[in-house]
């Protein structure tokens, strides 16, 4: 009788608190910054974020370096394919296109690039990690984007 009541006591026990979890909470760079335990009526989370099926690339979804920067590139961390997109101004155009990869091996160039103002540069083909993608002015100047392949 002792036992039955404790097996009762115990699956009472175990079967009240069976919504019991603990709660995690991260900051933007994935660091874990809270810890709760909830007792009862326990909330069920969603993703997060939602990956965007890419149909057209819209101005919203372009990186830019800084605000007034005229080069524009996405998505970056890259799957398949990287859009790059700048503005003529002052007659200064781009004159290539580099690819680096992060040991400084050039992958791949781009030239003829004066009269358009975009440029998609397939990453299909190399493997996972950062690679440089370096435009040429023909003033001479340079600006390099860092690109994290997936």
């Amino acid at each position: 009788m002792k036992h039955i009541l404790t097996l009762l006591l115990f699956g009472t026990f175990t079967l009240s608190f069976a919504q019991q979890k603990i709660l995690f909470g991260y900051d933007t760079a994935g660091n874990q910054i809270s810890r709760t335990l909830c007792l009862s009526g326990c909330p069920t989370f969603k993703k997060v974020k939602e990956i965007k099926e890419i149909e057209a690339v819209v101005d919203e979804d372009l990186q830019k370096f800084f605000p007034e920067d005229q080069i524009s590139y996405y998505p970056n961390p890259v799957k398949e394919e990287l859009y790059l997109k700048w503005e003529l101004l002052d007659d200064n155009k781009v004159s290539s296109i580099l690819v680096y990869g992060v040991s400084g091996q050039l992958l791949n160039s781009y030239s003829n690039t004066e009269r358009s103002n975009t440029q998609n540069i397939s990453f299909q083909s190399y493997s996972t990690g950062v690679y440089l993608v370096v435009l040429n002015y023909s003033n001479g100047d340079q600006k390099t984007i860092k690109i994290i392949k997936q």
